[in-house]
């Protein structure tokens, strides 16, 4: 998953500058406004406000500033118009020093809230780039990329999955979701991933690369208690294409039906035979069956999950990923991706409800894999 662009930081830091002159107009507003009404007239609120805006917004040092600022322009105009002596000028004063001593305690906390926060995502980073590795960026003659997107902001991985191999095979990956969230769904993500790296490797099918990896997700899905343990189930679809690059073999285990993209045509490859999701496969008796399709060159493999296809606008319209890259050509998966993330959001107003993962290998023009 790519960090933000340079330009959305940019224009994220510009708003926090803009906002940090908020305490200062307070205080300057607060204060012209105190000056030029009758003297009955106080502006407290502003007084007490601007400490209050620093606190939340700005460091110690800032908000500790704006408190004395406070203090001392409550104290000028209250000296100003002589109700420095009285009960209610002492008063005011109390107060606005009051909320600016509490705007330092608030500073505080929000700081060490912070701090743990930004701990926090370090973390999630460091799972997701444990759990869900950034694939190579090239195999051979084959251009792989990868996007990554949580439903939940904070989050860094969810219940989707994908892995990319190089095998003696070919080159083999996989796309999938897990039924459920949290911390189930991220285990159950972790079991799925190190049987696919296995199973790639030393399975001579591609059928049974899926068969291991549905044993794994059963015996997973075994241990839970309650609903979780009969409906413990991972949609996947496991791609595979091999050193001569000239076909792409699929196999489908209830997921969404992969694209291909070739000369600005896309096609969903939907399988011969539906199949049931991982860990479901007793309740079928079919095997896994290995779909073969071209794979000219030039041509994109796309697999995502259903959090692209789910993607709704206000209107309660899905995202058509066929409708809305037919047409189009690409130069690279990277393009691909990034402009297929712009669609979306712009499709949802940036709204997301659902994890979405994305994988596209683009196959080179000419020759046989090195």
């Amino acid at each position: 998953m790519r960090a933000p662009s340079a330009g959305r930081t940019a224009a994220r830091w510009g708003c926090l500058r803009r906002l940090g002159l908020l305490p200062v107009l307070l205080l300057v507003g607060g204060a012209l406004l105190d000056y030029n009404t009758p003297p009955h007239f106080s502006a407290e609120a502003f007084y007490t406000a601007a400490p209050m805006t620093a606190a939340a917004l700005l460091s110690l040092r800032a908000t500790i500033l704006a408190g004395v600022g406070a203090c001392a322009a409550d104290l000028a105009l209250l000296t100003h118009f002589g109700f420095i002596g009285d009960s209610g000028g002492q008063s005011e004063l109390a107060t606005v020093a009051t909320v600016s001593a509490f705007a330092v305690v608030l500073n505080r906390l929000i700081y060490y809230s912070d701090v743990q926060l930004q701990s926090a995502r370090r973390i999630a980073l460091a799972v997701q780039r444990a759990v869900l590795p950034e694939p190579p960026a090239s195999i051979g003659s084959l251009r792989i990329a990868v996007r990554y997107q949580s439903a939940v902001k904070e989050a860094q991985i969810g219940g989707d999955l994908y892995s990319v191999q190089d095998t003696p095979y070919g080159m083999r990956c996989v796309v999938g979701d897990v039924r459920g969230k949290g911390m189930e769904a991220v285990k159950a993500v972790d079991v799925a991933l190190g049987a696919f790296r296995e199973a790639a490797e030393e399975e001579p099918t591609l059928a049974g690369t899926a068969a291991r990896l549905d044993r794994a997700v059963r015996r997973e899905a075994e241990q839970r208690a309650g609903l979780e343990r009969t409906e413990g189930f991972v949609t996947a679809v496991l791609a595979e294409i091999p050193p001569s690059g000239d076909e792409l073999r699929l196999v489908n285990r209830g997921h969404p039906a992969p694209l291909l993209l070739h000369d600005g045509a896309v096609r969903a490859v939907e399988p011969s035979v539906p199949a049931l999701p991982l860990a479901l496969a007793d309740l079928g008796a079919d095997e896994d069956r290995t779909d073969t399709v071209p794979l000219p060159p030039g041509a994109t493999l796309l697999l995502y999950t259903d959090g692209l296809t789910e993607a709704r606008d206000r209107a309660g319209v899905f995202y058509d990923p066929v409708a809305g890259l037919s047409g189009r050509t690409f130069p690279d998966p990277d393009t691909l991706l990034d402009a297929l993330l712009t669609e979306v959001a712009h499709h949802t107003g940036g709204r997301i409800t659902d994890d979405m993962a994305l994988l596209a290998v683009t196959r080179d023009g000419g020759g046989e894999r090195a």
